[in-house]
């Protein structure tokens, strides 16, 4: 008898789900008549693609992707497709064998080995594939090759850290020119904090921390210079910075149960003058597993996290910004029970970023920018290895046709905090107890020089 009621129950929500189907397929032919392109059309669109692939300086790409539909940059009933490139020559040294904290490569001893390291390779390849059906209903495809920042086990040669993945894929409902209300539901950023940079390739060691990429459902508000977004998010290890335990304490994602919800206003002073302001909550950060940390270990409770960011623009050109985000309960894991590292007390994890760009001959063939950065992460009290790794970050680059760029970067790292067993491990793997590869007083000097190019 509970067999069947519950298979009338399921025949039930059945007839319900294809009569919702039907409705929207009736609306979208509906809407269809509201479109002012008729014909299917495939199109490179350079200028666009290059602000949905670039890696590091505006990281709020839903925003981006409605923002665009709605100053039509983007045609209804078309196929835009993308591709970016970024090659790289660098140069690094460090004070201490084996310990590179840039974190634009995967900084472990099977990638970079003594003192002094160089490299002339691809950091990553990125394919897009934009389709939007009609005015209200559009979906996005981003497909990643980045053998340096890959979690794939071995070298950047080995096959593990070659393979592509879905990045990103997301649909679009909405149209923010005749209703200020979006949905989004797929594989996305997570609309927490202003993780961006103003460097022209490097990320933030904020975005590094607290930028999530999960999968979920994102609902967003967008008008008078306000803009409010929640985002439910699959539970247990997202792909980036999002954790909360599923069930009995399983990392396993069988249940909807994080969340992230942001808002900022954007402060208009004549044509020249912006100042967006705003703050972020975190219902599940990635900083709650229990001692020896493991990347996507299952966690016993969730961390909320929380941030406040702000960004001035003045003449379309000279950025400041600035953000701070924290945990509200300390990083369990962060102490070590084996002495002599037991000294130190479990901690919240902070990161601080401020930066300032500057853009100069803007009406010439090539806009040059300069901008310099700090960013940091705390995960430690004062004196422990992993207390700190801060991030310095000088640029020089030139824009070609709004959407290809070359670049300069010196940078400067402080600290060696390697996220995976930075407190040590436990019983002997990789190290014995009571001993860490976090090291506060190493120092990483580099140079890096490439190219995004992008069409």
């Amino acid at each position: 008898m509970l067999w069947v009621n519950i298979n009338q129950l399921n025949h039930s929500i059945m007839r319900k789900i294809i009569l919702i189907l039907l409705l929207l397929s009736n609306w979208a032919v509906a809407q269809d008549n509201k479109d002012t392109i008729s014909n299917k059309i495939v199109v490179i669109n350079s200028e666009f693609s290059y602000k949905m692939l670039e890696p590091n300086q505006d990281l709020r790409k839903v925003n981006i992707f409605i923002e665009e539909r709605k100053r039509g940059a983007v045609k209804n009933k078309g196929l835009t497709i993308g591709v970016s490139l970024i090659p790289l020559l660098d140069f690094q040294n460090s004070n201490t064998d084996s310990k590179f904290a840039y974190l634009m490569r995967h900084p472990t001893s099977n990638n970079q080995i003594g003192t002094e390291v160089s490299e002339a390779v691809i950091h990553s390849f990125q394919l897009s594939f934009t389709g939007t059906i009609n005015n209200w209903l559009a979906a996005y495809m981003e497909i990643l090759y980045n053998p340096e920042q890959s979690f794939g086990a071995g070298t950047i040669t080995s096959l593990g850290r070659n393979l592509l993945q879905l990045r990103k894929g997301f649909v679009v409902f909405g149209d923010l020119n005749d209703f200020p209300i979006y949905g989004v539901i797929g594989k996305m950023d997570a609309p927490f904090g202003q993780t961006g940079s103003v460097s022209p390739f490097s990320n933030s060691t904020m975005w590094h921390v607290f930028g999530g990429l999960g999968y979920g459902a994102q609902l967003g508000f967008k008008k008078w210079n306000l803009h409010a977004t929640v985002m439910a998010v699959q539970g247990g290890a997202q792909f980036r910075a999002m954790h909360t335990p599923v069930g009995d304490t399983t990392s396993v994602p069988s249940m909807l149960n994080n969340f992230t919800a942001d808002i900022n206003y954007t402060l208009q002073i004549g044509s020249g003058f912006k100042f967006l302001f705003g703050g972020s909550y975190l219902h599940g950060s990635a900083y709650c597993q229990d001692f020896p940390i493991v990347h996507f270990k299952p966690c016993s409770d969730n961390n909320p996290a929380v941030t406040g960011y702000g960004t001035i623009t003045i003449l379309d050109r000279l950025i400041v910004m600035g953000g701070f985000a924290t945990t509200l309960e300390v990083w369990p894991g962060t102490h070590n029970p084996t002495p002599p590292l037991d000294v130190f007390e479990a901690s919240k994890v902070t990161s601080l970023d401020v930066g300032i760009s500057y853009d100069f001959n803007t009406q010439g063939k090539i806009v040059y920018s300069v901008s310099g950065e700090f960013s940091d992460f705390k995960a430690g009290p004062d004196g422990s290895p992993w207390e700190r790794q801060n991030q310095i970050i000088l640029g020089f680059s030139g824009m070609v046709k709004k959407s290809s760029k070359f670049f300069l970067e010196l940078f400067r790292t402080e600290g060696f905090a390697p996220l995976n067993f930075i407190s040590g491990s436990n019983p002997f793997e990789p190290f014995p107890p009571g001993e860490t590869h976090s090291q506060s007083d190493v120092i990483t000097l580099g140079i890096v020089l490439g190219a995004i190019i992008t069409f």
